[in-house]
């Protein structure tokens, strides 16, 4: 029986386009169902093929991708979409949130953490990309959670975290690698990856995308 993960993408640039298709391509458990270039296309694609999830881009040279998720809506369309967007725009951020998507991601994501954004989408999860949260918290505090400003109430609500491990964490939710972190912290590569796997132990998950996904959505940076 045949478990893939269906998906749709809709990007009207073509490179960007291959490029994501290979990046599910060559992973076990996805399969890409229809591709579309324009909102229209994606439209008529997304209900004649019934993907599981949906990677939009918003910028579409004839329809935007708000209309578009506005039409699948419309036509009941039980796919859950992912917006895939290179910038982040306050109003555009709040209306796809407004129409239920599922996801809103900048597309210097990088593709590990990708792939886990859309099975977490695919099983019920909603994400926002670390570069959409400060806006949405500057919005409304009762759509994301005020920062921890304490670092004792830090502490005691989340495993004992160091400062250290802290500013680890922050690194790993940008997406940077041990070697990046171990750069930036003037420490070694050994000593970063160390870090890693305390923060991946104290924060009870499986490893370092869980945990940047884990502080994102409890507000720890």
């Amino acid at each position: 029986m045949d478990t893939s993960i269906k998906l749709m993408l809709v990007e009207d640039h073509k490179l960007i386009r291959v490029g994501i298709k290979t990046l599910f391509d060559e992973a076990d458990g996805y399969e890409v169902v229809s591709e579309a270039e324009t909102g229209k296309e994606a439209v008529s694609k997304a209900l004649l093929y019934k993907p599981d999830v949906i990677l939009l881009d918003l910028g579409l040279p004839d329809i935007s991708g708000i209309k578009v998720i506005k039409e699948l809506n419309e036509n009941n369309c039980n796919a859950k979409i992912i917006v895939l967007s290179s910038h982040n725009v306050e109003d555009e951020i709040i209306k796809v949130l407004s129409l239920g998507v599922y996801a809103y991601v900048i597309k210097d994501i990088n593709t590990e953490m990708l792939l886990y954004i859309v099975t977490s989408v695919y099983n019920g999860a909603m994400w926002l990309d670390p570069k959409v949260v400060p806006i949405l918290r500057e919005k409304s505090d009762k759509i994301i959670p005020q920062k921890q400003t304490s670092r004792a109430m830090f502490r005691n609500t989340h495993a004992n975290l160091t400062a250290r491990e802290y500013e680890v964490l922050k690194l790993v939710v940008d997406g940077k690698s041990n070697n990046d972190i171990a750069q930036e912290l003037c420490i070694s590569e050994h000593t970063a990856k160390a870090h890693v796997c305390n923060i991946i132990q104290k924060l009870l998950v499986d490893d370092r995308t869980q945990a940047a996904v884990k502080a994102i959505k409890e507000g720890l940076v």
